[in-house]
């Protein structure tokens, strides 16, 4: 099977499971790379964690920053579905700025990770993307606003009103009324700069080895493997990656490490048109759809 016929076939998988979305495989060692629209912004959730500690770790590396110094942190308290680990708790913690990069990066706990943009605003991590020479990412705010969505003001069992609100208030432009959910408001991304992103921290150029040595076994230890891990995850290959969710939006973001050493980079960021937020089957496609690409790639 060619190519084109390939991305023809996946496009019509995503569409038969209520998703659209933004792919991009990249073979590390050659450039070689094979995708479904992988230009298109969209918010990123989550995701916006590897930058965040790439720009964190830089500063305890040229010690602007002290990893082991000890942050008061206020309970998150927050009882919604999704939020973990600080982000539960309802008393307050004294935690490290190394420790607090695990809870970020590899539990996804919002809380922790606010506490490092206290350290590292937006502003300084977009100057350590553009540092890196990384372009097609933005950070504009904390994850404290993913947790200020429709979906907080609905009961769970109206969890579906929150969602189509979601899906059916796009505009053209991928604007949206739910801030969080604008491209030009919240923090945005395409699949290629999310790849380039990788490549910067597996091939480290512009970033110091160290700090890319310690995000990639940040990202190894990511808890959240229900995603594209059981389509990459084997004896014969590693899987680190980082997801990110929001409402109709499921991303994930990974390199996959083969016995034999070649290194594929991989990224999932995709929409769903379903109003439902437990979609098993679109979690199920959108990792047959990254596999079924890199497959495609890696038989080149």
């Amino acid at each position: 099977m060619n190519a084109q016929r390939a991305v023809r076939e996946l496009r019509s998988m995503l569409e038969d499971a209520g998703l659209s979305g933004s792919f991009l495989v990249r073979d590390l060692a050659t450039g070689d790379e094979l995708g479904i629209d992988p230009d298109v912004e969209l918010p990123i959730a989550s995701l916006v964690k590897v930058p965040l500690a790439t720009a964190v770790l830089e500063r305890i590396q040229d010690g602007r920053i002290d990893g082991a110094a000890v942050i008061d942190v206020p309970p998150g308290r927050i009882t919604s579905a999704g939020p973990v680990g600080l982000s539960r708790f309802r008393h307050p913690a004294r935690i490290a700025v190394e420790d607090l990069l695990y809870l970020s990066t590899a539990l996804s706990d919002n809380t922790a990770a606010d506490v490092l943009f206290g350290l590292v605003p937006p502003a300084e991590v977009n100057h350590a993307l553009a540092n890196a020479g990384i372009t097609g990412i933005t950070v504009r705010h904390l994850m404290r606003e993913l947790t200020r969505t429709p979906a907080e003001r609905f009961e769970a069992r109206e969890v579906q009103f929150a969602q189509s609100l979601a899906i059916g208030s796009r505009t053209a432009r991928r604007g949206h009324p739910v801030s969080q959910l604008d491209v030009s408001r919240a923090n945005s991304g395409t699949a290629r700069a999310c790849v380039d992103l990788l490549q910067a921290l597996w091939v480290p150029t512009r970033i110091p080895a160290a700090v890319a040595t310690h995000v990639r076994s940040l990202m190894s230890e990511n808890i959240i493997r229900h995603r594209l891990a059981p389509d990459f995850r084997s004896d014969a290959s590693r899987w680190s990656s980082k997801t990110g969710t929001l409402l109709n939006l499921r991303h994930e973001i990974g390199v996959v490490e083969h016995e034999d050493g070649s290194r594929y980079a991989v990224a999932a960021l995709t929409e769903s048109t379903v109003p439902a937020a437990a979609q098993p089957t679109a979690e199920a496609v959108m990792a047959h759809v990254a596999r079924s690409l890199h497959d495609q790639l890696r038989a080149w």
